[in-house]
């Protein structure tokens, strides 16, 4: 049941936790970011089937021209780029199309996030044609109630991309990955466009790992607006 105010009222228990959920929210319109590697769309999806929301997903193995960015980042960088960014901004498009509350959501990325990865990838010619096609289409996006930005450092994403083994991945370095940690942490620095949760994850394992999932959740529940952080290792 979703509530006016954008939040979907919660039973009193959940089979998949055991964290108290005795007159508590959970956000109608939930966006988990942060760099590749770092567990995003796997804690959208637990969070999706913990609450039974829709599950909103960037799709990133279509773009068609990603393995070739991972062989050569400069010479398909262009129309990665612009690939995401059309991909993204549809997704987005379909969702307005809806009713936003007609269900609750959980998306594994925000809009903002395509010119994070623009600045990184592109030379300054290609980052100002980018910009004048991301201002042509600028979409209205709706804005989260939650933001969830997972952080981890280069050599921790650099262990779940191996672990997770794609083999495109396998061609990502560290440098590539201190670049985007830089700009996702420069991006959320500044970032108020909604209620946001920036999680250490460095040390948590919210694939499988069901106490930190839950303290996280836990957490996440309490949050009403302003900035958030969650450092699991001070509840150890």
């Amino acid at each position: 049941m979703t509530s006016a105010s954008g939040e979907s009222v919660l039973p009193e228990q959940n089979a998949l936790l055991s964290v108290s959920l005795r007159g508590r929210k959970v956000p109608n319109y939930i966006a988990v970011e942060g760099p590749i590697g770092v567990g995003k769309t796997t804690l959208a999806r637990r969070i999706a089937d913990t609450f039974e929301h829709e599950l909103l997903l960037e799709e990133a193995e279509l773009n068609p021209f990603l393995e070739r960015f991972y062989q050569d980042r400069h010479q398909t960088a262009l129309a990665t780029q612009l690939f995401f960014l059309f991909q993204r901004a549809q997704k987005i498009t379909e969702l307005k199309q809806r009713d936003m509350f007609e269900q609750a959501r959980v998306a594994d990325f925000v809009l903002e996030k395509d010119p994070l990865f623009a600045r990184v990838n592109l030379d300054p010619d290609e980052y100002a044609l980018y910009n004048k096609v991301f201002e042509k289409m600028r979409v209205d996006a709706p804005a989260p109630d939650l933001v969830i930005y997972l952080q981890a450092s280069p050599d921790r994403l650099l262990e779940r991309i191996e672990r997770r083994g794609i083999d495109a991945e396998r061609l990502i370095d560290r440098h590539y990955l201190e670049q985007l940690n830089e700009v996702y942490s420069e991006f959320f620095l500044y970032y108020d466009a909604a209620p946001l949760l920036i999680v250490n994850a460095n040390e948590i394992d919210l694939a499988q790992g069901d106490r930190d999932y839950e303290q996280l959740i836990d957490y996440m529940l309490n949050i009403k607006k302003g900035r958030h952080y969650f450092n699991p290792t001070i509840f150890s």
